[in-house]
């Protein structure tokens, strides 16, 4: 710069300061830019998140109905072979689907036991209340919280059929979930 008039000096100055300036400027613009293509992703990441919970929450309400329509086609009964309290693998297939239904969810149930007109008052009480705590037990050890199963029974008090045959006497045998 030394063989160069004054104005040509001042003149490259002010190209400098002008070429710095816009350089200055670009680099405002660029982290505007910058900050504004960050919101717009923060945006749709938040957005993707929303839609993803509710595809989430449609998904378990969806498998929830499913368990529940399970459980309502195997029915809440399930019965007993007489002077037993051993579950039947008809009993054990229908408590499957409502254990399954049970893990998905919080609810509690009550457990009643029911037994037919045969043995005494207290023997029939007793028997009821075995096969409903072979319900519970079969339940508490496929992972239903014990504070979630109530257990009672009702032994000879409540029969569903009436009459002195092994076809009413069978259909009184037996636990109901509630």
């Amino acid at each position: 710069m030394k063989h160069l008039p004054i104005a040509g000096k001042v003149l490259t100055l002010l190209f400098t300061a002008i070429f710095l300036v816009a350089c200055s400027g670009s680099d405002t613009k660029d982290a505007e830019e910058a900050a504004a293509a960050e919101a717009t992703a923060r945006a749709a990441a938040e957005s993707a998140a929303m839609q993803a919970e509710k595809d989430a929450q449609a998904a378990a309400s969806a498998e929830t109905a499913r368990l529940e329509d399970a459980a309502m086609v195997v029915g809440r009964v399930f019965y007993f072979e007489y002077d037993s309290s051993a579950l039947t693998p008809q009993a054990i297939a229908a408590l499957d689907a409502h254990i399954a239904l049970l893990n998905n969810d919080g609810r509690s149930v009550r457990l009643e036991g029911h037994t037919d007109e045969r043995g005494t008052r207290d023997y029939n009480l007793a028997l009821g209340e075995r096969r409903a705590n072979a319900v519970r037990d079969y339940m508490g050890a496929n992972g239903i919280a014990g504070h979630r199963i109530e257990t009672v029974s009702y032994g000879e008090e409540q029969p569903i059929a009436t009459g002195s045959g092994e076809s009413s006497w069978s259909q009184n045998r037996r636990v109901e979930l509630k």
